[in-house]
């Protein structure tokens, strides 16, 4: 429940990309006053003012923090984004590191008239980086599809990908995996020799079709499934999982089915 609250699901909104404008709008502020400061326009308590922007700042990150980790342990582990969330997860505490350090040595010096330079340096660094970490930010969410409609999602993410091989077929069908491994309404990503594959399981039969949705390749193993339907979690296409057919666009094409059956306590596709 707490992980659905840091995701924004009761909100109906994303909670992270919310809440990161207000540490990166605080910390920019801290660095204009410092900049002031240490170039002697004005000495009227500005080294104080970027202190109370910066801790007001930190407090935030912490929120934006948690809640962006709470984002990315949705990322599977072969999503081509996971390496680029990694790395801006990275950045972004290194940020926050930087400035709780920044605050530390504040501390002990108040009420300067002047922002020391070793100060201003360390708001240099934490505001660059910041800067460069939204940028990914950007790019997972723009380009890479990353929490597009995620706090909107029913069904829960499949935590692993099967990996199977057609030389293992048996009169044409592919053991995929126990018939218990995939819940009812449940979904579960199978890899065969380079062709990735969703499989559901909707009153107690099981359906297979294409992953990705052909509108923009959402990972239609991720989203709500319900009447035999499923609806891509980025743009919210919908297709009938037992033909393939769109229902709801923004999708034109429809997706390539597969046979599914379940024997003796197996799920086959072929």
């Amino acid at each position: 429940m707490f992980k659905a609250f840091l995701q924004g699901k009761p909100f109906g909104h994303p909670l992270h990309p919310a809440l990161v404008h207000f540490p990166i709008g605080l910390f920019i502020l801290s660095l204009a006053l410092d900049i002031i400061s240490y170039l002697g326009l004005t000495s009227n308590g500005l080294f104080r003012a970027a202190f109370y922007a910066m801790t007001i700042g930190v407090a935030m990150g912490v929120f934006a923090v948690a809640a962006g980790l709470a984002d990315r342990s949705d990322i599977r582990l072969d999503h081509p984004a996971r390496k680029t969330a990694n790395l801006h997860m990275t950045l972004n505490l290194s940020a926050l590191g930087l400035f709780v350090i920044n605050l530390f040595l504040r501390l002990r010096q108040p009420d300067l008239a002047i922002t020391p330079f070793v100060y201003l340096l360390f708001s240099l660094l934490g505001v660059g980086i910041i800067l460069f970490s939204g940028y990914l930010g950007g790019t997972m969410v723009y380009d890479d599809g990353v929490g597009v409609g995620r706090h909107r999602r029913y069904t829960r993410i499949p935590r692993r990908t099967i990996r199977v091989s057609n030389r293992t077929a048996q009169d044409g069908w592919l053991p995929v995996c126990d018939d218990n491994e995939v819940q009812d309404g449940g979904t579960l990503r199978v890899v065969c020799d380079g062709n990735i594959v969703a499989i559901a399981k909707q009153g107690g039969e099981v359906f297979a079709f294409q992953e990705f949705c052909t509108h923009r390749y959402g990972p239609l193993s991720e989203g709500k499934l319900a009447d035999h339907q499923v609806e891509c979690p980025w743009h919210r296409s919908r297709f009938d999982i037992r033909t393939g057919k769109v229902v709801e666009g923004p999708a034109k094409v429809d997706l390539k089915i597969y046979s599914a059956v379940i024997r003796s306590g197996k799920i086959y596709i072929r």
